[in-house]
């Protein structure tokens, strides 16, 4: 049957596929704008005069202006950070080079509020800055728009940094050398050839950075704690925790960030669209680090710096708050305790039954959205199916809108009576956590994976094919070998990004099915910020320790993540 697949058939079921997934219950949300009540059995005309809401209500504009601040600001900067990581990482061999590469995996599965909530004990007018370091100005310094920008930029570079290292796993020495046979120096080179052939993964590493700082909620909402800095996610949040619910308001707010994102989607097109990029040929070399001679201190020491800062703020300061017996008495001797972390073991304490259901849904999700995440990427990069743009968009709109969003429209849409008939009720279900996990993890992974396709030619494939062989067949045994450093980095970035997902999790998990999210989330709730610290610390290097393992596997086997 599989030899039966061809490219058209694959990028119907790609398209099935993410109709069920992402499209419905993103729908089902707008639909509530036009249609109040429908999914309730009501059926009511809405007020169309909300689209144009958000340029006279205040705190809509203002809600819009900040989203558009932070992200251009963090996409700017968190792709200039990211691309020069990648780059230095990829070309040179320095102390720290190992460290950089896990702190790139630990920022980029701790959820947004976590590292929120440590750059707050650090920055806060009496946090750790001010009482242990007597710094009182880095609280003015953080608790500004700028600052902010600072603090998104130091958690979302690991997206533009992860993307450009995957696709540096190939050497581009065939024209580099012509190059410099013509004379010309090596900064010349990397400017004018190697950089522009890494467009395409820039150009993805930049949109990822977009979509998940204007679709975040986690960080600007704990930061507003101290500094009030509305954005879209958090007034769609507002519209539907406060009274009256206005699932309309939600909607109109979820279409603004829908058009955001299909903006920055177009933007990339036309760039992408201006050039070729498959430059891998029968003679490509795998990439390794070389010596950095006599600038391995400088290389050393500027990352060693970054990573304090990145990963010893905010991660750091939860790490000091999970011994602390008393917040306020600060860091000394009779302060420190360890009772945090013996209530973790104590019976019936939640933490580990919650990391099993977590790592199993992530495992699940992140396994099937390779596959699909994989078959987009291709249908994307090699066919001339009519509806891939179709395809292209809706990979990308899951990870633009905020999951507190597509949680709702997963409950408006498996939560249909006539569903209960096949079976299909899911809502209260573990399933439909997979589900939605599921719908976060393709845009993650088309993204990776396309960034690498495109140094592929399709030439390659196309020879393959006229000696007979099967799409299965020219994927398996061309492609995958090709990009496998980007497959285990999909992978691997998906499975990150769902054990940590607070919102989907929040918005449906069963009841009695608590997992790793809702355990941190609920103690942080309850003002038991020792034990949130302490479970955020356990969870979190559990997961970070899966992930070395993993790759350090797939390393030994030639595939870089």
């Amino acid at each position: 049957m599989l030899r039966l697949l061809n490219v058209n058939r694959l990028g119907w079921m790609v398209s099935i596929l993410l109709a069920v997934l992402v499209l419905c219950p993103l729908a089902a949300v707008i639909i509530q704008v036009l249609l109040p009540g429908v999914f309730f059995g009501e059926l009511n005309i809405g007020d169309l005069s909300l689209l144009l809401d958000v340029f006279n209500r205040p705190l809509w504009r203002k809600s819009l202006e900040n989203s558009l601040l932070l992200g251009i600001g963090t996409t700017l900067f968190g792709t200039l950070l990211g691309t020069a990581l990648a780059v230095i990482r990829s070309r040179w061999r320095f102390a720290g080079a190992t460290a950089l590469d896990a702190a790139a995996w630990i920022l980029f599965i701790m959820p947004s509020f976590i590292l929120a909530q440590g750059w707050i004990m650090f920055s806060a007018g009496n946090g750790l800055a001010a009482s242990l370091l007597g710094w009182k100005w880095v609280s003015g310094a953080v608790f500004t728009p700028g600052g902010l920008i600072a603090v998104m930029t130091f958690s979302k570079f690991p997206l533009a940094y992860l993307s450009v290292r995957a696709a540096m796993e190939w050497k581009m020495d065939m024209l580099s050398q012509a190059a410099r046979l013509c004379g010309a120096r090596p900064w010349r080179v990397w400017l004018t050839i190697e950089a522009p052939l890494l467009l395409p993964s820039i150009c993805s590493g930049a949109l990822l950075v977009f979509m998940d700082t204007i679709g975040d909620f986690g960080l600007p909402s704990a930061i507003a704690v101290v500094y009030r800095f509305p954005t879209l996610p958090y007034s769609i949040y507002s519209a539907i925790y406060t009274s009256p619910i206005r699932f309309d308001m939600a909607g109109v707010l979820s279409l603004y960030l829908v058009l955001l994102i299909t903006l920055a989607i177009a933007v990339q097109f036309y760039i992408l669209r201006r050039s070729r990029y498959d430059i891998l040929s029968g003679r490509a070399e795998r990439l390794v680090p070389g010596s950095s001679g006599r600038y391995n201190w400088l290389l050393s020491g500027t990352v060693i710096l970054l990573l304090i800062v990145v990963i010893g703020i905010p991660i750091g300061s939860s790490i000091v708050m999970s011994v602390l017996q008393v917040q306020s008495d600060g860091l000394v001797r009779s302060n420190l305790t360890l009772q945090h972390y013996a209530e973790l073991f104590r019976h019936g304490a939640d933490l580990f039954p919650g990391i099993g259901r977590s790592l199993a849904i992530a495992a699940t999700a992140s396994l099937i959205g390779l596959l699909i995440g994989l078959g987009a990427a291709f249908v994307l990069s090699y066919s001339r199916f009519r509806f891939k743009k179709a395809i292209e968009a809706a990979t990308l709109i899951s990870f633009a809108v905020p999951g507190v969003v597509l949680g709702i429209g997963y409950i408006f849409v498996w939560n249909q009576k006539w569903l209960e008939v096949l079976g299909l009720r899911l809502y209260g279900k573990p399933s439909i956590l997979v589900l939605a996990a599921i719908a976060g993890a393709i845009p993650v992974i088309t993204r990776i994976i396309t960034g690498s396709m495109a140094k592929v030619p399709e030439q390659l494939l196309d020879a393959a094919q006229m000696q007979g062989a099967s799409l299965i067949s020219r994927v398996r045994r061309i492609l995958i070998p090709l990009i496998r450093g980007a497959l285990v980095s999909g992978a691997l970035a998906a499975f990150g990004s769902c054990v940590f997902d607070l919102a989907v999790n929040s918005i449906l998990f069963p009841p009695n099915f608590v997992t790793l999210p809702i355990v941190i989330d609920d103690a942080f709730e309850d003002m038991r910020f020792g034990y949130a610290s302490a479970a955020t610390v356990t969870g979190g290097g559990i997961i970070v320790l899966i992930l070395t393992v993993i790759e350090a596997v797939f390393k030994k086997k030639g595939a870089t993540a």
